[in-house]
């Protein structure tokens, strides 16, 4: 389903009436007799098609006066796909949404972060999910507020501080609004821990949640790959758990994620509850949860080399970041050296210049250093070559001084080519940042040397220009042709961690 799909009526009444998850996400079902909005996949009996009408946003639901179902809880569902494979303003600001822009800069700090008029980003969010940034704000502190109340024992005016609420009353209104609960209603209906079970003691600031995703999902590369190169004291795997360390707008936390079949566990600790949204839509955004594995394997298995690749492991998912800058620093780091001998040019880094936190549950340390930080430190001291030390120093003082922007809401091309006009910077680091960091599904390795490895073994052109070629079939996910390839090597990186 692509974009504007919500408007083939045809094709969505078969995804209500089969209950097909895959389309959570992608649309919504507004039923007007019960002026109820659902997922495609809700288990209540279908409504009869002349009573559906199909949004393409939750916000647009609310702002059309439908309240979300208490079966399916809709504001639960995975995220649109559309927003993480395409780079044009709507989807650009929609990541910013997603990652809290509008309720800590308001409109105007998301017109200036896009560099386009307040009108001119309203009228295309408008016109494309039927509402404009405050509303797509409002659905997701409405979101927010309803998991704080389900999951903590928060005071209700801690939680509409939390969620981003200006107001009590705004808080109130909007809770009964979207749910027809109040907040206390809300919470009333979470089922009671069994008697006999003590609740477990949660540490201060603490929060376990489900971050749901569109199956299949393979685990192995995605977190295979977050172990292999975790770098120590930011990242580690611990009791089958991927953590890290997070900087967040209002504070750092730390986060926990635990593969499980149908859902990815969450635990995430934070100094400031306020982040909570930003640090789940980063987590989200670094395990690529709201891709369309359908999609991408259905593209990829139609070409006969990759399709026994993708039959023996279908759904992975492109690794990719929780902070843009600092993957840049790692991939520097990483030119032309090990896997090992990368951690450790990062770990030394983090400890020298690294800012540092408490991790009672763990090992954690340190944030990794912020671009201000590395610009400020004697390059003599980085143990490297000249020239990558020329070309790391270069990378920093850009993005220290802002000159260079990495984000979600980066112009993929635009930010490809400044990242190639830098000294140092070839098609590899440029390509990988793009991949992993800015997350464009598209980007791809022929220069990598796995990638010509496994070519050559699977009888596919290896130099760079005839591979490039032979892969214009893959568009636009060979990001996610390189997970497969890559999957060919006996590498720490495709195997989950025991």
């Amino acid at each position: 389903m692509q974009k504007g799909k919500h408007t083939d009526r045809t094709r969505c009444v078969r995804a209500v009436q089969s209950k097909d998850a895959r389309f959570d996400g992608w649309f919504f079902t507004a039923v007007l007799t019960t002026r109820i909005y659902c997922r495609p996949s809700c288990p209540a009996v279908p409504p009869k098609p002349e009573n559906m009408t199909f949004l393409p946003s939750a916000a647009s639901c609310q702002q059309a006066g439908f309240r979300a179902c208490k079966r399916c809880r809709p504001d639960t569902s995975p995220g649109s796909p559309e927003w993480n494979r395409r780079a044009d303003l709507v989807a650009r600001a929609m990541r910013l949404i997603a990652d809290g822009v509008v309720d800590r800069d308001g409109v105007p700090g998301l017109a200036t972060r896009l560099g386009y008029s307040t009108r001119q980003i309203e009228r295309q969010l408008l016109a494309e999910l039927g509402a404009g940034p405050l509303a797509l704000a409002r659905a997701q502190r409405a979101q927010t507020a309803r998991l704080l109340i389900e999951t903590t024992a928060l005071p209700m005016a801690e939680i509409a501080f939390a969620a981003g609420f200006s107001s009590i009353r705004s808080f109130n209104d909007t809770v009964r609004e979207v749910f027809a609960l109040t907040p206390s209603d809300l919470r009333t209906r979470v089922p009671k821990a069994p008697a006999g079970r003590a609740a477990q003691p949660a540490a201060p600031g603490a929060l376990t949640l489900r971050l749901p995703f569109r199956a299949p999902l393979n685990p192995d590369n995605l977190f295979g790959h977050l172990a292999a190169t975790a770098v120590p004291g930011v990242e580690e795997w611990r009791d089958g758990a991927f953590r890290r360390t997070l900087r967040l707008p209002y504070g750092h936390g730390i986060t926990a994620l635990t593969p499980r079949p149908d859902h990815i566990a969450c635990r995430l600790t934070l100094s400031d509850l306020r982040d909570l949204p930003v640090a789940i839509s980063r987590c989200r955004r670094m395990l690529d949860l709201d891709a369309d594995p359908v999609a991408v394997d259905d593209q990829l298995r139609a070409d006969p080399v990759l399709a026994p690749l993708v039959d023996k492991a279908p759904g992975r998912r492109v690794p990719r970041t929780v902070d843009e800058a600092e993957f840049a620093v790692r991939a520097v780091l990483g030119q032309q050296v090990s896997t090992a001998a990368a951690r450790t040019h990062a770990a030394r880094l983090v400890t020298a210049h690294g800012e540092p936190v408490d991790d009672p549950e763990g090992g954690l340390t340190h944030l990794f250093p912020a671009p201000g930080a590395l610009a400020a430190l004697d390059p003599e001291s980085l143990a490297m070559p000249r020239t990558r030390r020329a070309t790391f120093t270069t990378l920093v003082g850009r993005l220290a001084d802002g000159s260079l922007r990495l984000g979600v809401e980066s112009d993929w091309p635009e930010t490809r080519a400044q990242l190639l006009a830098l000294p140092g910077f070839g098609p590899w680091t440029a390509d990988v940042i793009a991949m992993r960091a800015l997350g464009d599904p598209d980007a791809f390795l022929p220069t990598d040397l796995g990638i010509r490895r496994a070519a050559r073994e699977l009888g596919l052109p290896s130099t760079p220009a005839a591979l490039t070629a032979r892969a214009a079939a893959w568009r636009p996910w060979r990001a996610y042709a390189v997970q497969y390839l890559w999957a060919t090597d006996n590498h720490p990186i495709n195997f989950l961690p025991v």
